[in-house]
């Protein structure tokens, strides 16, 4: 007697990674056991394509589309990238930000099926054995996360899932890297959220975070693990505690393929944007003066790599750290404060003590400004009219996320400059108008970056990763914005043809790691030919052949 867990119903039909619902073929549905169980017509890719668009137009908010889509994931995941993949500019900030931030608060609540893995500070000892307990070994990509640092959430613990999740899944949708060699994993510490602690529905350890010794000989084990189990794997560090993240990138960023969004990404990002808001300046990146609200783990990162980026033109490290100012809840950083830690104290001035944002703008007076604090407002209209007082056209970067967050709107900073700010967010804000002239603020988001460099490593099999692969990118990224564009104020390209744009920023990338000699494989006639021939396409192959 057959089981029934034998049954095809339970296997083809219920593995997202083969299944193609209504889309089996007679031929096929004979051959796999399963004419019968779906109605008899046969759907091509194309209608199940327009059915979803039928079924997301009916749901009422985001947060209902995204809990349909990653349950079209759990069902059928080529169905689901090839949604992803038709309208990027649409689906991303359902899939990603800023919807995943009301996913992640509500995680407890919308949990369904588990994805990627669930670790522990209690399988320390045992994390080889643990990882092992994933079906396939041949994983390049593992996003990994505490939840310590969600968004502007703070530390939100095993409801942070989402966040690898969907940063995986822009791996793909934005670049085509495979989605079956990525892993998404939630590296439970505990959390110092007590909220979440006393919630029966918090679905991770309901335990105080774990101290830094602890945190650093359990990921110790997890590296050593996951290179065992999955040889070449790069691992992608997400929203870690700044402290934590800071720490963890420089204890494995030598010795691993590794590399940290927050601190990396986020400034690749920021880079790009600087690098076009300053060609429609005409003026050099070295010549700026640049100021941080915020002087956390993205701050740092964004400052050391603005520091590599000025080095390339002609400025020492010393000259090009002294470029650069941040100010914190402690205000402006100056030799002075002894509550500095050891990465931002490169950056501390010889100024006086400011404890009011205006007030450092006025006395600093940078060119460029950079919210990374999560304090919704804080470039108020007094601090933006300070910027705009002894700098024609100001930058102005409230990079902070969800949308409440944000230091200040493109609105507000558009129209306390007459028009004169270039302006990118952390999200996507509407077309302003002013005196009849329309602008379209950019979107300075790391999804432009990371899932390029993640195709470039993928095709290259890069050794290492550093710095200079994330500047590259960003000159890959700046090159593609059209003169019209910047005219309306774009500091980014735009959406609609994400794929294509990060193919060609990915090509970027690979150029600079064959150049120098970082690839695992040998470098081919035409790179961008490699590129493209690594590129996943969302469609159904005959289960026949």
């Amino acid at each position: 007697m057959t089981s029934s867990r034998s049954h095809p119903l339970l296997t083809v039909l219920n593995d997202p990674i083969q299944d193609k619902g209504t889309a089996y073929t007679e031929k096929e549905r004979d051959a796999l056991g399963i004419t019968g169980l779906l109605p008899a017509h046969v759907d091509t890719l194309e209608t199940q394509l327009s059915r979803v668009m039928s079924h997301l137009d009916a749901k009422q908010t985001d947060l209902e589309r995204y809990i349909y889509l990653i349950g079209l994931c759990d069902r059928n995941e080529t169905l689901y990238f090839a949604v992803l993949m038709s309208d990027p500019e649409r689906f991303i900030p359902i899939v990603y930000n800023p919807t995943i931030a009301e996913a992640c608060l509500d995680y407890g609540q919308i949990f369904r099926r588990p994805r990627g893995m669930y670790l522990t500070k209690h399988t320390k000892g045992r994390l080889k054995e643990v990882l092992s307990n994933w079906p396939t070994r041949e994983i390049r990509f593992i996003c990994i996360t505490s939840g310590g640092r969600i968004l502007g959430l703070g530390d939100i613990g095993a409801n942070g899932t989402p966040i690898p999740i969907g940063k995986l899944h822009l791996y793909t949708a934005c670049a085509g890297v495979p989605p079956d060699a990525l892993l998404p994993i939630h590296m439970d510490i505990g959390t110092t959220n007590r909220d979440l602690r006393d919630d029966p529905l918090y679905p991770g350890l309901h335990e105080d975070v774990a101290s830094s010794d602890e945190i650093d000989a359990l990921m110790d084990e997890f590296m050593q693990a996951a290179t065992e189990v999955f040889p070449g794997v790069c691992i992608h560090f997400e929203d870690w505690k700044g402290t934590d993240a800071l720490r963890l990138f420089d204890r494995y960023k030598d010795d691993h393929l590794i590399y940290n969004d927050d601190i990396q990404g986020t400034a690749g990002v920021t880079i790009a944007g600087l690098i076009t808001a300053l060609q429609i300046k005409d003026e050099a990146l070295k010549d700026q003066r640049v100021m941080f609200a915020g002087a956390g783990s993205a701050a740092i990162g964004i400052a050391n790599m603005i520091v590599e980026a000025m080095k390339t033109e002609g400025l020492s490290g010393a000259e090009a750290q002294a470029a650069i100012a941040l100010f914190d809840a402690g205000g402006l950083l100056t030799v002075t404060r002894d509550d500095l830690n050891i990465y931002q104290t490169p950056y501390a001035r010889d100024l006086k003590d400011e404890t009011d944002l205006q007030a450092a703008v006025k006395a600093y007076k940078p060119t460029i400004l950079i919210g990374v604090s999560t304090v919704g407002g804080l470039f108020t209209e007094a601090v933006v009219k300070e910027m705009a007082s002894h700098c024609d056209r100001p930058v102005i970067f409230p990079l902070s996320n969800p949308t409440h967050s944000a230091e200040c709107t493109p609105k507000d900073a558009y129209t306390w400059t007459d028009g004169k700010a270039l302006v990118a967010c952390g999200v996507q804000f509407p077309d302003v108008e002013i005196e009849g002239q329309t602008f379209h603020p950019g979107q300075a988001n790391n999804f432009y970056i990371f899932p390029a460099l993640g195709l470039a490593v993928y095709a290259t099999k890069a050794k290492t990763i550093d710095d200079k692969m994330f500047i590259a990118a960003a000159r890959g990224c700046a090159d593609q914005v059209s003169a019209h564009d910047r005219q309306q104020g774009m500091l980014f390209p735009r959406q609609r043809d994400m794929l294509n744009t990060e193919t060609r920023i990915a090509i970027a990338i690979a150029r600079d790691i064959f150049d120098r000699g970082l690839a695992g494989v040998e470098e081919p006639e035409d790179v961008g030919a490699l590129i493209q021939s690594q590129i996943y396409q969302p469609v159904y192959h005959d289960e026949t052949v």
